[in-house]
């Protein structure tokens, strides 16, 4: 089969890396496999939840979790509507700490009225 006039004839081979902009170091995939290993933990059992989350291929979340490689964008999107700790990694990447302070704030805020609201509960039920 021949190629048709519009296909691409040269392929780029430039393999850049994905750029250090974390404060602490660590590349891409490593910030996102700690991440993964933080929220999910080190058992196969955490590997089996993430290839459920995201519908993708074991032996590819087995390598996020290894830091061999890292996860594709909408792989990615998904695995920060799911976890915590990944959305938080990803925002310290991309130098957004004031997001992380924010969100961290607003938990606290929640956590905090919760509290309130069984003090209370417990208040009410005593009188």
């Amino acid at each position: 089969m021949s190629r048709s006039q519009k296909d691409r004839k040269l392929r780029s081979n430039t393999e850049k890396p994905f750029p250090e902009t974390s404060t602490e170091g660590f590349d891409f995939t490593t910030a996102i496999a700690q991440a993964l290993r933080r929220q999910y933990g080190h058992s196969p059992a955490a590997v089996k939840t993430v290839v459920r989350l995201t519908r993708t291929n074991p032996r590819a979340v087995r390598n996020w979790f290894a830091a061999n490689n890292g996860p594709n964008g909408e792989n990615l999107v998904e695995l920060v509507r799911h976890s915590e700790e990944v959305l938080e990694t990803v925002l310290q990447l991309a130098g957004r700490h004031d997001l992380v302070t924010a969100r961290k704030l607003a938990g606290a805020r929640e956590k905090l009225r919760e509290m309130l609201e069984m003090i209370d509960e417990l208040q009410s039920s005593q009188t």
